[in-house]
């Protein structure tokens, strides 16, 4: 009987301390992101910290992994919420800056920029970087309704995510929200007419992720 409420503690605990990681990495970055700051700003001891995660590598990959499942399933509710017709390639590219522009990639880009002179951190997280690729692919091929089996539309897709990567990267140190909504407007035009000149047929996508 003592067990459950024990369990249910631990997996708040173990949740409070993860989006204290994020939101650390985040407005902190990585150098300053330790076990004790985040143990401090989610309201437990350093040594509760340290029984669910042992190292920082640990609570700091177990955070993105939080935060990205998170986020991917958020995406699966949303993705019936996409619109039909003309509109749905700009929602569909503006909901993908959007991914690149939350809080999940200003925390990983803090740790994938440590990760670059790091050998032991690089090999945690590019499996992680890979699995992020993989997915946000398949999600930008699904909610588009295409098929990427045409290297054509595989190429279209890719730069899609790229260009979403960049605005991501260039609304780091200022708020480029303007800019933007254009660019994704424009690019979204672009990739309707690539597509129709293909000769890419569009489906209502099945639920992405």
């Amino acid at each position: 009987m003592m067990r459950a409420p024990q369990q249910d503690r631990s997996r708040v605990t173990r949740q409070r301390l993860l989006e204290a990681t994020l939101d650390s990495l985040v407005e902190f970055g990585w150098s300053a992101t330790t076990v004790a700051v985040v143990a401090q700003r989610a309201g437990v001891s350093r040594g509760a910290a340290q029984h669910h995660f042992p190292t920082r590598e640990d609570l700091i990959t177990a955070a993105l992994e939080f935060m990205f499942d998170g986020r991917m399933e958020q995406a699966r509710r949303e993705v019936t919420e996409l619109p039909e017709g003309d509109g749905r390639t700009e929602a569909v590219v503006s909901r993908l800056v959007d991914y690149y522009t939350g809080t999940l990639f200003k925390a990983a880009l803090q740790v994938w920029t440590a990760a670059a002179a790091d050998p032991e951190l690089r090999a945690r997280i590019l499996p992680l970087e890979e699995r992020f690729g993989r997915v946000a692919h398949r999600a930008a091929v699904e909610s588009l309704g295409v098929d990427d089996s045409d290297p054509a539309v595989r190429r279209l897709v890719q730069a899609t995510l790229d260009l979403a990567r960049g605005l991501g990267l260039a609304d780091i140190l200022t708020d480029d929200s303007r800019r933007r909504t254009e660019i994704v407007r424009c690019w979204a035009a672009q990739l309707d007419a690539a597509l129709g000149s293909l000769g890419t047929s569009k489906s209502p996508a099945s639920p992405a992720l």
